[in-house]
This record gives structure tokens, C-alpha cells and sequence, in this order.
């Protein structure tokens, strides 16, 4: 029999790819617009060079490397080398103390969750994160048997609703998800706010009798903007499991490469990394490339050039607010979450695609009545976008 759940999907799709692919199929390849005229801000596909070091190194180890060791399978908790590297880098870079025991190499991010998530949940268990959220965390968690609730937007800022989040902290809970900066916000949680969550969390263990686990989400950590640094979410609380992807880093989303890193002060850090090499053999999500693990871990204090989503975030911010959108600042990523012009942001972003403006709807980020721009493209097209923008505002909306 044809599986119910995964046909059941099928009416659920990402709206994020369907409307990246309508942007390629419809608007460009139908012929509706000139490919110029089309500003696609659905997919966060990063967009800046990779960095010359990884692509000398991925060469270097196809020209002279051992063919067994950078084309074979590495063993099911990543190459030894490439572990020790990354927490190398860790401690020199956030002050930590990791051994490679306490890192297990994943398949980027959705690899990485998907180890998390098993890790510290039985079928039945919940698993708090909070609005807005990427929506593929939904499907992630429910592939668990978990369940994932939703804690509500605080819209002022999009920092952590404390007083909703306190309510629906109940003793099923066994994990909280964050992810910053943010997707699709872009919210960077302070010091004082993740002081607070973790000051919170081990309250609730008191009174619970149980561990409860900070999973921290992080492809986006080095992209932050206006001098800041990310904090380090581990440094405030020892049960934290971080899950990376050097996708946005290094801008080698394609290659499918980051790491589940355990806060060895948990105490439990080198068992639950060997479990993930038992969960890899349940859900066959094991083994990434060799050589792109080894390439990685000589190049894991890098990143590409980043400054492009900077740029490319003020400008955008500057202009959506000069044509009286509501905006956020973000404080890192290469996404601006507007408040759409009116309540109904899906009707919202089907009127902008008749400007070629491919903008993606809120509700299923857990927040209505916004749209998130992916802005991760070339500069000179989001200048171009605002010339549609403001068409857009002034045509449908009389400002």
C-alpha cells in the first residue's frame, strides 16, 4: 500500500520551493516577464563566492589525497581528524571546551536535527520552539513521533514571548529549539534573553525531575550585522546541543556538510554522540562526504564574504521603510520579515507577483500577516527591486 502519510504531504508542500519554482517555471520560463524583471526573495539559497581555501583544498585532496581516506566512507561519527578540528575551533573561537567525543558529523543542519531531535525524545514527547520558526522544523519533528507546539511571536521585537513560553513549559516537554539569528525574522537573541531561557530552563528541571534540552539551530551565526557577534547559546546552559551547516559560512549548501556539537558539561556529551551513530543506522542519514568533511575542517574558522547581505539587508530595510512598510531591523541573516500592507499576506504576496517581486507569505512561519524576503542575491537586483516595490505600493495600495 502507498504510504498515506508521505501522499498526505503532497498537499502540504514548501511554499517557499513552489515559489521558487514558479518564479524559474511560470514567471521566466512561461515567458510572463523578462528574467530581469523577476526579484525571486523565496529560496535562502546563499549567494556569495565560496572561499578560494576550500576550493584549493577540495582540490588538493583530489589531486594527492588517499583515494580510500577522501572518496571512502568515513566512519559513522565522522573522520577523527575533521572531529577534533571543529572543537579546536569552537573552544579558540567561544571559549569551550570540546574534545572531538563531543562532535558528530552531519548532514548539514537537517541532518543535524534530525539526531538532535532523536537524541533527547520518545514518540509522545514535545518539543517547544518559537514563532516565527522555519515551517520544515514541523515535518523534522513529527518524522520523530514528537510533537512540535509553537510558542506565539512577541511581533515588537521577535525575542522569546517569556510569559507564553512559561505557560506552555509542561512537564512533557523534554526539549526547546531556537534558532538565531533567526528564519525567518532575523532576530539575534541578546546575552540578557538567553541568560533568561537558560535561567528558566533549570528552574523548570527543578520542579519537572527531568533533564530538558536546549537544541540550538545555528546555520546562521556568522551572519550578523552592525559590528555584533552572536552569542554562544552553549556557554549558557550545559544541555545544549548545537546543530550547524557550514551552508551559509561557506556558501556550499550543495555540499551538505555541518555537525551536532554536545555541551560537554551536560555530562552525557560522548554518549550521546555515539548514539547518534545508532539513530543514523535507524534513519540512514549517516556517512556524509569524505571530502567534503576534510575540506571543512581546514577552512572552519573562515567564511565567504559575507558583507554582501549586509549591504544588501540596509538597503532594503532603507527602502521598505521609506514606502511606510513595518520592519524589524534584523540582527543577522539574509532575511527581512515586513509586515505585509494588509491582514491577508497570502493575497499580499499574489498581488506582488504580478510586479515580479516572489515574496513569501508568513502563516506558515507560525506569524500572519507578514512576508519574509530571502535577500541573499546580487546587489544590483535588489536596487532594481525597488523600483518594483514602489510600484507595487503605490499601485495596489495608493501610498
Amino acid at each position: 500500500m502507498i504510504s498515506k502519510t508521505y501522499r498526505d504531504m503532497l498537499q502540504g508542500k514548501s511554499v517557499i520551493r513552489e515559489l521558487s519554482e514558479y518564479a524559474q517555471n511560470v514567471l521566466i520560463g512561461g515567458g510572463v516577464l523578462r528574467p530581469e524583471d523577476v526579484f525571486d526573495f523565496s529560496l535562502g539559497n546563499p549567494s556569495v563566492p565560496v572561499p578560494d581555501a576550500f576550493n584549493r583544498r577540495v582540490a588538493e585532496l583530489t589531486q594527492t589525497g588517499d583515494p580510500m581516506l577522501v572518496h571512502g566512507y568515513s566512519p559513522s561519527l565522522g573522520i577523527p581528524s575533521v572531529r577534533e578540528k571543529i572543537a579546536a575551533s569552537l573552544n579558540r573561537r567561544f571559549g569551550m571546551n570540546y574534545t572531538a567525543q563531543d562532535i558528530f558529523m552531519a548532514s548539514g543542519a537537517a541532518g543535524a536535527l534530525a539526531h538532535a531531535f532523536r537524541l533527547v525524545t520518545s514518540p509522545g514527547d514535545e518539543i517547544l520552539t518559537f514563532a516565527p520558526y522555519f515551517p520544515e522544523y514541523g515535518p523534522y519533528v513529527a518524522g520523530t513521533g514528537a510533537r512540535l507546539r509553537v510558542v506565539p511571536a512577541r511581533t515588537e521585537d521577535f525575542q522569546i514571548h517569556f510569559e507564553a513560553l512559561e505557560q506552555m513549559l509542561t512537564p512533557n516537554v523534554q526539549a526547546v529549539l531556537i534558532n538565531s539569528p533567526n528564519n525567518p525574522s532575523g532576530a539575534l537573541y541578546s546575552q540578557e534573553t538567553l541568560s533568561r531561557l537558560a535561567a528558566l530552563l533549570l528552574e523548570k528541571e527543578q520542579a519537572f525531575g527531568h533533564e530538558i534540552w536546549l537544541i540550538s539551530d545555528e546555520p546562521y551565526r556568522e551572519i550578523v550585522f552592525d559590528g555584533a557577534q552572536a552569542p554562544y547559546v552553549a556557554r549558557f546552559y550545559p544541555r545544549t546541543i548545537t546543530c550547524y551547516s557550514f551552508s551559509k559560512s561557506l556558501s556550499i549548501p550543495g555540499e551538505r556538510i555541518g555537525y551536532v556539537a554536545v555541551n560537554p558539561q551536560s555530562g552525557v556529551s560522548a554518549l550521546l554522540v555515539n548514539m547518534c551513530a545508532q539513530i543514523s543506522r535507524g534513519i540512514g542519514h549517516n556517512c556524509p562526504s569524505s571530502i567534503i568533511q576534510l575540506a571543512v575542517a581546514d577552512t572552519c574558522d573562515l567564511t565567504a564574504d559575507l558583507s554582501v547581505y549586509e549591504t544588501n539587508m540596509n538597503l532594503l530595510y532603507d527602502g521598505l521603510t521609506q514606502l511606510g512598510f513595518e520592519v524589524i531591523r534584523p540582527g543577522g541573516t539574509f532575511y527581512l520579515f515586513p509586515k505585509a500592507l494588509e491582514e491577508d499576506a497570502g493575497a499580499f504576496c499574489k498581488k506582488a507577483i504580478e510586479y515580479g517581486l516572489v515574496l513569501v507569505p508568513s502563516d506558515t512561519f507560525g506569524v500572519p500577516g507578514y512576508f519574509r524576503i530571502a535577500f541573499c542575491t546580487d546587489t544590483q537586483k535588489v536596487v532594481r527591486s525597488l523600483d518594483a516595490f514602489a510600484r507595487f505600493v503605490r499601485e495596489q495600495y495608493r501610498r
